[in-house]
């Protein structure tokens, strides 16, 4: 498995789980620094994403993009895929497929997670749960003709009510058929830690379901500090990923703490004790 590590260039996710926020040169240099094989970045928008930059500092220091977050959708003008309101939908699918299309260049998928949105007291949720399959499928597709797949974050209760365990969000895609639209699951262990009754055991029976339905890991401990600075267990995780058939990204979206430097260098010495062993 490979490692990654989050860079924030949106201003007002400043107190975000993300580890690097002073710019795309410092958190690239900062991630090769550490020994970080990718970035994953969280961008403000497509329009706003620095291409040249990046592809130029990617270069430099030997890095690969990971994956794009889509979050900023959200968080700077309140899109989401389950909107009442079909003009916001449809701007937030136009937001999302911007960015899929930015991502692809980078051979990198996009993430969907906080603009997945949730029901509301004018919609109910099976209502909702129609109108981001539906979204989902269009976007699987989307990214599939841009040869990427597309990343569905499954949140914890306190940020969404549509689905917020990883076998719910599996049973979700597959009875939507959206595995074959190239959705993907990302599994973030801190929402896990919340939801699940044992996440190891989650993971085993994802690798049952499908060997490819896990796309992407956010390597988390259970306070969103970096692995290793709570309570959860690496070890027993990594070989359910492992047994599983997962090899792509470990990524640590987590907060910076007790620093940025301290938090890189704590998810990568977790992250090799378990690659070396």
């Amino acid at each position: 498995m490979k490692s990654a590590i989050t860079i924030c260039l949106v201003p007002e996710a400043a107190r975000g789980p993300f580890v690097f926020h002073d710019g795309l040169s410092s958190g690239c240099q900062h991630a090769a620094d550490a020994g970080f094989d990718a970035v994953e970045i969280f961008p403000p928008s497509a329009n706003e994403f620095p291409t040249k930059q990046l592809h130029s500092l990617l270069q430099q220091n030997s890095l690969d993009l990971a994956a794009v977050g889509t979050g900023a959708g959200w968080l700077k003008r309140r899109l989401s895929l389950t909107d009442p309101n079909p003009v916001q939908r449809r701007e937030a699918i136009q937001f999302i497929s911007e960015i899929i299309e930015i991502a692809a260049e980078f051979n990198a998928p996009a993430i969907i997670g906080s603009m997945q949105g949730q029901a509301t007291d004018i919609t109910h949720r099976s209502e909702s749960l129609g109108l981001l399959a539906e979204a989902l499928g269009t976007l699987g597709d989307h990214a599939q003709s841009h040869g990427q797949v597309l990343l569905y974050e499954a949140l914890n209760r306190y940020e969404t009510n549509l689905l917020n365990t990883q076998e719910d969000a599996a049973n979700f895609l597959i009875k939507h058929s959206l595995r074959g639209n190239g959705v993907r699951l990302l599994c973030d262990l801190f929402h896990m830690n919340i939801e699940e009754r044992n996440v190891p055991e989650t993971i085993t029976r994802l690798g049952s379901l499908s060997p490819d339905l896990i796309g992407h890991v956010h390597w988390a401990d259970s306070n969103r500090s970096a692995m290793g600075l709570g309570h959860t267990d690496s070890t027993a995780i990594y070989r359910a990923l492992n047994a599983a058939g997962y090899d792509n990204y470990l990524a640590a979206e987590v907060f910076p703490l007790p620093s940025a430097a301290e938090a890189a260098s704590q998810t990568i010495l977790s992250i090799k004790a378990l690659t070396s062993s």
